[in-house]
């Protein structure tokens, strides 16, 4: 009788520790149908989370390996996160005010707006293609959309996307974007249908995609800007998860909600996290774009939002630096946004370029023309070599999973 209680006590202890070691590993994909690349990769995270911060930068459609270039240029190191944005047309005459995001249709950020005459379908299928390249050695992939408002298609002027002025849409027309079966929201899923089919073409390939759609949702620059509350960005943010997980069965996207640091810079908000969030149950990652100073809020009001859930940076204009590691621990990757690696205090000490034609002195170049600007930046190189900091060669990725190598401390 002994032995038996002996033995009830010993497999109790088992199911307990079992338990608690399912809660310690806190990581559950909210699809549960996520595909066996997408729950490793998520694990992945979970295992570094807290111990290091993984190496990102974003490239543009129309030169999609030109700012990883750079920053191999800069350290001699690639990153491991490489991002890129399905984007859209920009239209009007007013182009290059919106060049810095970068346009499909428009040359990358670093010289004069030009249109590159590519189509939206083959400068897609281009970043699809650069894409599952980029996974295959051992590359892990983050993508975006900057997407016109639906009634417009993907080609629009740029402040149909960027509504500074007018603030739209009303709530009215908000209401009926998020309604099934409504005119706006069935223009809504022809937009979405178009961007799903190049995600399916990832997920065939099992290539899982660290997904972050309408980002900087809480600021008031976005037409999905400024809606905060249950019947705002949260309904359209599930919305787009319902749409393309039940109905695209898009079981490869790890679900990124990626908000701006919060700010209260007038007529430039951007309003708390708990405001705009989903729900723990449409969220795998938290994540926040950060231009400017790396307030400790920033890092520590997402984290507590988070519980227990990854937190990452998912744009920066700056590099985060080692006194950033130490007091913001928790980032699981950054990304910067693409010519951000540049160093622009140097660039701002470069004196204008030389005289041309009839011999009068040139200005200097406009702020988005970095095609002066040298590739060094002291940041970036220390940031690079950082221990905490992973590169691509300190992933392992034999058997087409991601692990750490042997890492010296």
């Amino acid at each position: 009788m002994k032995i038996q209680k002996l033995i009830g006590f010993i497999l109790s202890c088992c199911l307990l520790l079992s338990a608690c070691g399912e809660k310690e590993i806190g990581f559950k994909p909210v699809n549960p149908n996520a595909t066996p690349e997408a729950k490793q990769l998520l694990s992945f995270l979970y295992e570094i989370k807290g111990k290091y911060t993984l190496t990102g930068q974003h490239n543009f459609a129309s030169d999609l390996q030109r700012y990883d270039n750079v920053v191999h240029e800069m350290t001699d190191l690639y990153p491991v996160v490489w991002g890129a944005d399905f984007s859209f047309f920009a239209m009007g005459e007013n182009q290059a005010k919106f060049q810095h995001c970068g346009p499909m249709n428009l040359s990358s950020p670093f010289g004069p707006t030009v249109e590159n005459g590519l189509s939206k379908e083959t400068l897609r299928q281009g970043i699809v293609d650069e894409a599952i390249k980029k996974h295959a050695e051992g590359r892990i992939i983050t993508l975006m959309w900057h997407c016109c408002y639906p009634i417009n298609g993907d080609e629009c002027n740029g402040d149909d996307i960027w509504r500074l002025t007018d603030r739209l849409p009303s709530w009215e027309e908000w209401n009926e974007l998020v309604t099934d079966g409504t005119e706006l929201n069935t223009l809504w899923k022809i937009q979405m249908d178009g961007i799903a089919k190049y995600l399916k073409q990832l997920s065939d390939a099992k290539v899982p995609v660290l997904w972050r759609p309408f980002h900087e949702m809480n600021g008031v620059w976005f037409w999905w800007c400024n809606k905060p509350g249950e019947d705002g960005f949260k309904k359209l943010y599930i919305a787009m998860y319902d749409y393309f997980t039940n109905h695209h069965k898009l079981n490869n996207l790890i679900w990124v909600w990626d908000t701006n640091a919060p700010r209260n810079k007038p007529g430039d908000e951007a309003g708390p996290y708990k405001d705009f969030y989903p729900g723990t149950d449409y969220v795998d990652i938290l994540s926040a774009d950060v231009y400017g100073a790396w307030e400790q809020s920033h890092h520590d009001d997402l984290l507590a939002l988070a519980a227990g859930k990854p937190i990452s940076l998912g744009e920066v204009g700056t590099i985060p630096t080692d006194s950033v590691y130490q007091v913001q621990p928790e980032w699981a990757w950054f990304m910067v946004w693409g010519y951000c690696i540049y160093d622009f205090r140097r660039a701002a000490t470069l004196p204008p370029p030389p005289a041309e034609g009839n011999g009068e002195a040139t200005p200097p170049p406009p702020r988005r023309d970095f095609s002066n600007i040298p590739n060094v930046n002291p940041t970036a190189k220390a940031t690079y070599e950082n221990p905490r900091s992973i590169t691509l060669d300190k992933i392992d990725f034999s058997g087409k999973t991601y692990k750490l190598k042997k890492i010296d401390k």
